[in-house]
């Protein structure tokens, strides 16, 4: 990183008093200049204030909290009585993200003598259980599988001195707030621990949800039009029959170098998905009920370059973080604004541009308007010229594995077919 990228501030991370490891740490990942959030918020952390940071995705926010945990913790010693048990918990509301906060803290610990546990539904739960008899200073989870660790005993929760809620208004949509409360009732009063609440948009809702969460925090909030600008926005009018024609038309001229597609629904990816393998668009489908261990695997290869286009349902829309997406496609419009922001965000992230392609069809396309209400921008419109509709394969037919059980006693009926004794009235005699 240079100064000469627009989007960094002037600020260096060597004019913070953070611990020579950690800035040795942030030297080994190239970080030398601040990006706005962190330069505006990091003067505020560090002096041990309670903050509700807000800034578009991809402008390193996830940095910013983990640099102040670190600087945190190694600033003061554990709180008596502590024997190995969590000093700093960071909450995220999917797998993907926790996954991706516990690698960038990997990094920046590298040098520092604190260790860093991720537990989170969908993995190996033995695995998970036998990390949290181990030392752990910095604990990344899910919701659930921390209050199911913690009624377990596997682990307290009284010896917590920083507390970091990541992408929050997410955790709140998802229903999650009870569950939140349920863990803040077991740590040390909010005055007894450090406070950080981040999120790419800050609504009504989680501004209550942080006041009620912390004492007097401040609010920093670095606006959409910082980021904006690397992020080209266009939408296109379809007809719902067209909207696939169209999508592999734009990504034959486009011929992104790695694309997300999104869909509002399941059944929707999964025919967009087969319709891109029919028309030899390298394509892989990523949904909520696909195992986690595929998952990583999927975002793993697609990092990779492996194939092109990740055809995703808005489970994908944070906490996954690929660099390089230079295009995204809505193939539907989403129906929260606040969904939009974070779709586009997969592009254009920290110094690099990227390109947001609408679709706009008939049945979502009464989400425009808001969407741009709530962006303060208005998406240009452009035509579709003929070019830009694609002669479309059909999809090729799914392949179902007869059951295996089906098999059998399919199987065991004609074995008994062939053994029972023929007794219709025509072989009588």
């Amino acid at each position: 990183m240079t100064d000469t990228n627009q989007h960094l501030s002037s600020k260096k991370f060597t004019d913070f008093p953070l611990p020579d490891a950690l800035l040795k740490a942030i030297d080994d990942l190239g970080y030398q200049f601040c990006t706005p959030i962190q330069a505006n918020t990091l003067p505020v952390i560090l002096e041990n204030k309670n903050i509700i940071g807000q800034a578009e995705t991809g402008t390193g926010k996830t940095a910013t909290f983990l640099i102040a945990t670190i600087h945190s913790l190694l600033r003061n010693s554990p709180r008596e009585g502590n024997n190995h048990q969590p000093r700093a918990l960071i909450l995220a509301p999917t797998r993907e993200l926790a996954i991706q906060i516990f690698q960038e803290a990997e990094a920046l610990t590298k040098y520092c003598d604190l260790k860093t546990r991720v537990v989170y539904g969908g993995a190996n739960y033995v695995k998970q259980k036998q990390q949290m008899s181990q030392h752990c200073d910095i604990l990344i989870a899910t919701v659930g599988r921390v209050i199911d660790f913690h009624k377990q005993h596997l682990m307290q929760l009284k010896y917590i001195e920083t507390l970091v809620l990541d992408e929050a208004d997410r955790m709140l949509d998802m229903g999650f707030i009870k569950d939140v409360r349920y863990l803040i009732r077991k740590l040390p009063p909010a005055e007894k621990r450090l406070n950080l609440l981040f999120s790419a948009t800050i609504n009504y809702k989680v501004k209550e949800f942080a006041y009620e969460l912390m004492n007097d925090p401040q609010i920093i909030s670095v606006e959409h039009k910082n980021t904006e600008p690397s992020i080209e926005q266009i939408a296109y009018y379809v007809s719902n029959d067209e909207k696939i024609a169209v999508l592999i038309g734009l990504i034959n001229a486009l011929k992104p170098e790695r694309a997300i597609v999104f869909a509002n629904m399941k059944s929707t990816a999964e025919n967009v998905t087969a319709f891109l393998a029919s028309n030899d668009i390298s394509a892989e489908l990523l949904s909520g009920d696909v195992p986690q261990k595929k998952r990583q695997k999927l975002v793993e290869t697609f990092g990779a370059g492996k194939f092109n286009v990740l055809v995703a349902t808005d489970v994908a829309a944070r906490g996954i973080h690929v660099d390089s997406v230079t295009h995204v496609f809505n193939y539907d419009l989403p129906q929260d604004p606040e969904d939009y922001v974070h779709r586009i965000g997969r592009t254009g992230r920290i110094g690099s541009s990227g390109h947001a392609i609408n679709l706009v069809c008939e049945s979502y396309a009464f989400y425009l308007p808001e969407i741009e209400s709530f962006t303060g921008k208005k998406i240009p419109m452009e035509s579709i010229s003929q070019d830009l509709i694609a002669e479309v394969k059909p999809r090729a037919p799914r392949k179902r594995k007869p059951f295996k059980n089906a098999q059998k006693k399919s199987g065991n009926r004609q074995q008994r077919s062939r053994h029972k004794p023929n007794t219709s009235r025509g072989n009588k005699n």
